[in-house]
């Protein structure tokens, strides 16, 4: 579904090149869970922004659905951003005076959606995150944990393929970042394609396959069999709880 080939990213800082990314080759399927995983400085950020369609490589090539991005224009970039991409990020990126629901609506407004059916489908997706009482709340009204689960809730608003999530738990202490993390399992048993960007091994853990970054490059790929932790995890329980009939 996702493709980076030969993919290398360079910023011009103070007239001296930065190299975020270096020969980067990546490919991510259809209703995978990704968590790229790497210290500060490794190039996971700019990773997720050539991935969501939010910047382009200086050399190399992403593919998405087998067409390459690179030539594509910026209204059809916002087209693939706004109907099949859903973006979480570290500090939510809410509007400070509107409202959850309002949050939630607005991409939306932008896929020209009647407004009945745009309250209607935020309400929905509030209540699934846990929100129903705080639709009509303010950013500035709601704990981290609950702007964190607006800002899922948004993200999801116009069903997307993929969910990108970057450093999501970030500003989360643990059991809100352990809520934001069951819903991101939930996300993803409905189907979406989720990638985590982290530097906390903990949350790539979840995860059924983690991407290593260090300085820019991919140094490690590794998969899990889900269905193995599964099944290490339901032995687990047995052997805990007694005999199960």
């Amino acid at each position: 579904m996702i493709e980076l080939l030969g993919v290398s990213k360079t910023y011009a800082m103070n007239a001296r090149p930065v190299h975020a990314l270096r020969d980067v080759d990546l490919r991510i399927g259809r209703g995978e869970y990704v968590a790229v995983l790497g210290p500060s400085g490794s190039g996971k950020s700019t990773l997720m922004h050539l991935i969501g369609c939010l910047d382009t490589p200086t050399a190399g090539e992403v593919r998405f659905d087998g067409t390459g991005v690179s030539g594509l224009s910026r209204n059809e970039l916002a087209e693939i951003r706004n109907r099949r991409i859903g973006f979480v990020f570290q500090s939510f990126h809410l509007l400070p005076r509107a409202t959850a629901l309002e949050n939630v609506a607005l991409p939306l407004v932008f896929s020209r959606t009647s407004a009945p059916a745009r309250r209607f489908r935020a309400t929905e997706l509030l209540q699934r995150v846990g929100l129903s009482e705080r639709l009509d709340h303010v950013p500035g009204e709601l704990s981290g944990g609950e702007r964190q689960r607006v800002a899922i809730a948004r993200a999801l608003s116009n069903a997307p393929e993929v969910v990108l999530a970057d450093e999501p738990t970030g500003n989360l202490d643990s059991a809100a970042g352990e809520e934001v993390l069951m819903l991101f399992d939930e996300i993803h048993t409905g189907g979406c394609t989720l990638i985590v960007v982290t530097h906390e091994a903990g949350v790539a853990e979840r995860a059924h396959r983690v991407i290593r970054l260090l300085d820019g490059r991919s140094v490690a790929d590794e998969r899990k069999n889900p269905r193995s932790e599964e099944a290490r995890s339901l032995a687990g329980s047995s052997e805990g709880g007694g005999k199960r009939t």
